[in-house]
């Protein structure tokens, strides 16, 4: 970690981790914007999951060391040993359990990140395009390696799930298509100078992909079928500690979702009543709302509007509520390759902002996009969500360690900034109109219901007495299914790709609601301990603060937070 004899700080251990990680996972270094890692691929092998847990266990030593150190107590330093500890043994805790033996979903998996790498590859120059191709050929190698470890996991009687294998399986038959894979048309527009080179990768990787396919559904899917597609008790406290950062008390928590769940399906009547006077639900008023609100027709049209959806929240905002730097106010809005999961994401910010934030919508073969659905998702996915932290995060990494900017986010920090950020724009009266404050309480919803159904599957609990649905009887995927589309207004394939997605993440789609309430809270304690000092409370001056922590577990944002 270094070349003197005097052991570093913790920060300087933990930017050591990154470039030791790096050189373990070139797909991160990508996503870091390390250019050196365009043609290659990770070994994603038991024995290559194996190398990342000993690279974690020895830098664990070494933060042991660091912390011992003359001014390893300041804030800074404190807070990045603390989030490497948590984070690293949360790591360690999934791996030892073996759950890389049995990584299959429908959004998060080793096969996924090997294609989205290749958005985020860079391709201005041949350089560049002879790098992807090298990548595409690494593509056999890699998927060798991921089919390795979930055959191991089958031998040590660790199986995925049967909905996440079936439901992969055909998002594979996608991206190989029928008459031009994915990888072919993501060459095409590479230089005439290296058609023959890139045509031959493309067809390489597609074809390690198609045998990844037949496998999994001649070989793997049997083998896993009549497995339990829930994780149970034991294994979701692994995982909910993974994504949230924080040991969490899951009763509490699937209480608080039903908390929020009726406290918003009041707030929603009331909204729907002005879209559909007399509606027997909000959710009549949304269906309502899909065939006479507003909406944007062609897809070229609704990327150009999100655009500007965004370009026009950081006029409003910047000098306003927030203080941005010129490079954090650069985002891009783009249209999500198809084959992939239904909800719309983000990508940040390279840290050296030589690619930018880019907010990603899935169409799902759609060209007709009702209004209501968008506005709030993208002040959650863009500006002055998702974007505004990870972008402000790259902006100060030098300042706290580029580890906390980027490898170490914790899932339920940046989701429930991002649904913070809905909030905030509610109650900065970005909402008045009832369509799209609507929409951003049925955003809410879905993330109480996510509370809800998440947990309550995967440990089986019981439905409460008070619940309008099936009261007393206990949680299953089926129930949850069902529950969740009567509770929301986007149609059945998203309906049916979030519930995939919770049973092959678990843990993680709770960290929305919750990481919301730990800013929520972290903000009204910082308040009330302005208001005791006899202080006003800034809170464009707290925001900033806020987003220029870098990433916090849920243990210790809230700590934090009421410190500004």
């Amino acid at each position: 970690m270094s070349d003197t004899n005097i052991s570093p700080l913790p920060r300087q251990v933990a930017d050591g981790y990154v470039d030791a990680l790096i050189g373990l996972d070139p797909i991160l270094g990508t996503f870091l914007g390390v250019r050196e890692s365009s043609g290659l691929l990770p070994d994603l092998s038991p024995a290559g999951q194996d190398a990342l847990a000993d690279l974690a266990r020895t830098t664990l030593e070494a933060l042991a060391a660091a912390e011992s150190r003359p001014g390893a107590d300041s804030d800074a330093e404190r807070r990045c040993a603390r989030l490497l500890r948590e984070r690293l043994t949360a790591e360690l805790a999934v791996h030892d359990a073996h759950e890389g033996l049995r990584a299959v979903s429908n959004i998060h998996s080793p096969a996924h990140s090997i294609r989205e790498v290749f958005t985020l590859t860079p391709t201005e120059t041949a350089e560049d395009w002879a790098a992807v191709a090298e990548r595409l050929r690494a593509v056999p190698a890699a998927l060798d390696g991921y089919r390795a470890s979930l055959a191991a996991g089958l031998d040590r009687g660790l199986p995925a799930g049967p909905r996440q294998v079936a439901t992969f399986i055909d998002q594979l038959d996608d991206w190989v298509g029928k008459d031009r894979s994915w990888f072919a048309e993501f060459t095409a527009a590479g230089p005439q100078e290296l058609r023959t080179e890139l045509d031959m990768a493309a067809a390489l990787a597609t074809g390690a992909f198609a045998d990844l396919r037949d496998w999994l559904r001649a070989t793997y899917a049997p083998a896993v079928a009549g497995a339990p597609d829930t994780v149970g008790r034991e294994r979701y406290a692994r995982w909910s500690r993974y994504w949230n950062g924080t040991d969490l008390d899951l009763d509490e928590a699937y209480a608080y979702g039903w908390s929020e769940y009726h406290r918003l399906l009041a707030e929603m009547r009331t909204e729907a009543e002005k879209i559909l006077p007399g509606a027997k639900s909000p959710w009549e008023a949304l269906a309502h709302l899909d065939v006479h609100g507003r909406h944007i027709e062609g897809v070229e049209e609704v990327r150009v509007w999100l655009q500007g959806l965004m370009d026009e929240a950081i006029e409003a905002l910047d000098g306003t509520h927030f203080e941005l730097a010129d490079r954090v106010k650069l985002v891009e809005s783009r249209i999500a390759p198809p084959g992939g999961a239904a909800a719309p994401y983000y990508t940040q910010p390279s840290v050296d902002f030589s690619r930018p934030g880019i907010t990603w919508l899935p169409t799902m073969g759609e060209t007709r996009f009702p209004v209501y659905d968008l506005v709030s998702t993208w002040y959650h996915e863009g500006v002055p969500g998702h974007h505004l932290q990870l972008a402000q995060w790259a902006h100060v990494a030098d300042r706290l360690s580029r580890y906390q900017a980027t490898v170490g986010m914790v899932s339920a920090n940046a989701e429930g900034w991002a649904l913070y950020a809905e909030r905030l724009m509610d109650e900065l009266g970005f909402l008045t109109d009832p369509e799209r404050r609507l929409g951003y309480l049925d955003a809410q919803m879905m993330r109480s219901t996510r509370i809800i159904v998440d947990i309550g599957m995967h440990l089986g609990l019981e439905i409460p007495a008070d619940s309008p649905y099936h009261p007393g009887e206990r949680w299953t995927p089926e129930l949850a299914r069902e529950f969740f589309g009567m509770h929301s207004g986007r149609p059945a394939d998203f309906v049916d790709s979030e519930l995939i997605r919770y049973l092959g993440m678990p843990g993680q789609a709770i960290g929305y609601k919750l990481g919301e309430r730990a800013w929520l809270k972290g903000r009204e304690t910082a308040r009330a301990a302005h208001a005791s000092r006899g202080e006003a409370f800034d809170a464009k001056q707290w925001h900033m603060a806020a987003l220029s922590l870098g990433s916090l577990g849920l243990d210790n944002l809230v700590d934090e937070l009421s410190k500004l």
